[in-house]
């Protein structure tokens, strides 16, 4: 199954549009959903070197309501919000997510427009972020953002679905969460707490060493390891915003990933705290305001929703095919010329 371009370039410019959908929108949402990949190739064809991209994620509860008794993602599930001892994550609205990037602000404010003329009378747009690239990738506290994303194989494996829900092979997860921060107490400190508190050098952007890290630094707290040892990953594509008239700051948090959980777990150390009460101290200065999770379908998944139920056999025949080869000495095609993941493709492995 082909992945939408979750696994697209950094970029210059972005937008993250947040809809809900009203109660008799649905058939009409699937029709637009349908038309996501065709609307992108629309506006992006004509500036090619723009690299235009768009991920649609689907909520929770506009799953349930689109097919209703129907097959659903294994892990797909409202966000849950958290109240540790001094900071919380939130839970807000979301059936709709559109994450837009481009090199060119022109082409994602485009492709915004004609998603949200098509969503009229079908629902609305509740939060709107237009975010921009700062500097070498930096976010608005000063340090670089998605140093540790892992890259090439590894980081198609943290964010594909594969054989665990075969149904939905292809597909990811999303968690966003936009955090606005009191740059005024932030400045205020000196780059060396800031180091502390983030876990990196602020200028050449080195992880600090484990014995110099803070336990509460913002690295520990979000590097999760499972049960032998290996570091659970996700890609994040963070960020930052504002409005510099209403002293709005802000980093947009976007990560994907296979399973939502690791996500989660980064978000329990962080607000909870690992040990409880050892919270993340950039939350001293940085809030959430808003938290939704969503599935990003495959492309033909998403092709498909306009049908009356969704098409899941070819997935289901691919991780089969894929299982098969597998028994018989052979490996899934993880770079087919299409740009797919070639879950059902297969190629011999040399001896």
């Amino acid at each position: 199954m082909t992945q939408q371009a979750v696994l697209g370039p950094f970029t210059e410019a972005a937008i993250f549009l947040v809809a809900v959908v009203s109660p008799d929108g649905e058939n009409g949402v699937r029709e637009l959903l349908a038309d996501v990949p065709g609307l992108r190739r629309s506006v992006g064809f004509r500036i090619p070197e723009g690299e235009l991209s768009c991920v649609a994620g689907i909520g929770s509860d506009l799953w349930g309501r689109i097919f209703p008794g129907g097959p659903r993602p294994a892990q797909l599930h409202p966000f849950i919000p958290l109240a540790g001892d001094r900071h919380t994550a939130v839970a807000t609205p979301g059936d709709l997510l559109f994450h837009i990037r481009a090199h060119r602000l022109d082409l994602c404010f485009e492709l915004a427009q004609r998603l949200t003329a098509r969503l009229a009378g079908l629902g609305r747009v509740i939060d709107e972020v237009h975010g921009f690239r700062s500097f070498d990738e930096r976010d608005l506290l000063g340090f670089v953002d998605g140093t540790e994303n892992p890259e090439g194989e590894e980081a198609s494996s943290a964010v594909t679905i594969g054989v665990e829900d075969p149904a939905f092979a292809g597909g990811s997860y999303v968690i966003v969460q936009k955090y606005l921060h009191d740059l005024t107490a932030w400045d205020g400190l000196a780059v060396e707490h800031q180091e502390l508190i983030v876990g990196r050098t602020k200028l050449s952007d080195i992880e600090l060493p484990d014995d110099v890290k803070p336990s509460n630094s913002h690295v520990a707290l979000n590097t999760i390891v499972d049960e032998n040892g290996e570091e659970r990953e996700i890609v994040r594509f963070n960020m930052p915003f504002g409005r510099v008239s209403e002293a709005e700051f802000g980093t947009y948090f976007i990560g994907y990933a296979s399973d939502p959980d690791v996500i989660e777990q980064m978000l329990r150390n962080m607000f909870l705290g690992s040990p409880r009460g050892n919270y993340d101290r950039i939350l001293d200065f940085s809030t959430a305001v808003t938290g939704t999770l969503f599935f990003v379908p495959s492309l033909e998944l998403l092709e498909g929703l306009a049908e009356p139920e969704p098409d899941t056999s070819a997935a289901e025949g691919a991780i089969a095919g894929a299982e098969g080869a597998a028994a018989n000495g052979l490996e899934p095609d993880a770079d087919n010329d299409d740009g797919s993941l070639g879950i059902g493709g297969l190629k011999g492995v040399s001896t």
